[in-house]
This record gives structure tokens, sequence and C-alpha cells, in this order.
């Protein structure tokens, strides 16, 4: 299972203000993956460009003033904090976020205002604890309370799209929609409809974000590792096709992202 220590997603860590992860509490395990709590203070003037290659999934976000739903990501993307500020995210399980919307697949690269009024005022009030460790501890149990108050257990279906989204994420070996199939007992086209339903995204869409994930992670932590034993570890073809989808999704090839850290 994926913990609070997962270093993907985050591009550059180095560069990251206060990040903490606190994990969901049991009961909301099956519905949410953790939650996600960046604060910053910046200097007059000064701006942070946080980089990040999300997970294949959606979140929902508190921020001073609103809480938006924010869908799964086609591609890498950026924040540029100024001034000082935080946000309280809930990384969601498939079976968590049809519990907010009906159709993820309109939630694809789009963040949507969310009425939480409640859960914006506690989390808000929660953060205004002069201990930032017990402010953030505190910010994630009134998120919890909340949501353990509004969501509910997983049906059949979504027990399903959490396995199918915990084995991609877990199994590096998995590189085809196939072999998904295969290890939960269901047809290709289930596994692409539970993909679509729950997710939002295709399963081979979430099969390559976990791998260039994993890409990223080894490029930054393994300098002595070769690219092209990066990409035969994560069954891609070569490294040309390692290199291709860095480029699509990130903008940028493993090279120039291995010499930036």
């Amino acid at each position: 299972m994926t913990t609070t220590d997962d270093g993907r997603g985050i591009l550059y860590p180095t560069r990251l203000p206060s990040f903490h992860r606190v994990p969901a509490p049991p009961g909301l395990e099956a519905l949410l993956r953790w939650f996600w709590i960046p604060q910053w203070s910046l200097a007059a003037g000064r701006t942070s460009r946080q980089e990040v290659l999300p997970f294949p999934a959606s979140n929902l976000v508190v921020q001073p003033g609103a809480v938006t739903l924010t869908g799964p990501s086609t591609r890498a993307s950026f924040r540029d904090l100024t001034g000082t500020g935080w946000a309280v995210g809930a990384l969601l399980r498939p079976a968590g976020v049809v519990q907010w919307h009906p159709e993820p697949e309109r939630l694809r690269d789009t963040e949507v205002p969310f009425e939480a009024p409640d859960l914006l005022v506690s989390v808000e009030a929660a953060l205004e604890h002069d201990d930032g460790a017990a402010a953030r501890g505190e910010a994630a149990s009134a998120f919890a309370r909340w949501a353990e108050d509004r969501m509910v257990l997983p049906d059949a279906a979504g027990r399903l799209a959490n396995a199918m989204e915990e084995l991609i994420a877990t199994d590096r070996a998995i590189v085809r929609v196939e072999q998904v199939a295969e290890r939960l007992g269901v047809s290709v086209r289930g596994v692409q409809r539970l993909a679509r339903s729950h997710v939002g995204v295709t399963p081979l869409a979430i099969i390559r974000r976990y791998r260039l994930q994993e890409a990223a992670v080894r490029l930054r932590e393994e300098p002595a590792i070769t690219i092209a034993d990066i990409a035969a570890e994560l069954g891609y073809a070569d490294h040309a096709h390692l290199s291709r989808d860095f480029r699509t999704v990130l903008g940028l090839t493993p090279r120039t992202y291995r010499g930036g850290q």
C-alpha cells in the first residue's frame, strides 16, 4: 500500500515549503489516501514555484476562503507561491471521488468550486493554532470528522476500483491494461469502465502516470542508474519511449530533469 512517505508526485522536493502528509484515519482509508498540508511564508517580492506530477486522482482542497474539487491531471502542473498561505487537501481514492462527483471524467484537468462552508470554517479555525504541528493535526482531524459525517463505505464497484488503482500504484511490473484485468479477474473492457467511472482517465493513463512518477523518483534519487535502465525496469520498450512520455507530460527530457535537481 502507498504510504505518506511516498516520494512520488513532488518533482523538486528540496524546493518545497513546509509540506506534510497525514494518513487517513481508520474508517476512511477506503475513501481517502491521505491529507496533504503545505504552509509557506515568503519574504516580500519572493516567489517559489512548486512543480508536481499529480497522482492520477482527484483532490478535495481547502484554501483560505474557498473549497475546491480538483480532477485528475493529464500534465505536470505548477503553482507560484507568494506571501503567506496554506492549503489542506484530501487525496481521494477512486471509491471516494464518486461520492462527490458522479462523472470524474468531467473533472479532468479542471478545478471546480465545492460548497462546504462548515469544512472551510473548521479547517481555518484549526490552522489558527500557534503550534504548527498541532494546527496541522487538528486541521486534518477536522477534515476527517467532516468526511466521516458525509461519506459512506464503498460499494462493490468502488472496492474493485480501489483494488485496480492500488495494484497499479504498487506493482511496478504492471505496464499493460491486460495485466490489470487478469489480476482482478475482470475483462479489459471492465477495467476501462472502472477507470472512467471512478478515476476519470483511462487505465493506461493511470499506469503511465505511476510509471512516470517512479521514473522521476529514480532519476532524482539514484544518479548512478542510467536512463535506459530505468526505462527497462518500468516496462518501456527503450530509452526513447520513456523520453517521449517524459517530454509529453513534463515538458522536458529525463536528462534535463535529472540535471535540474
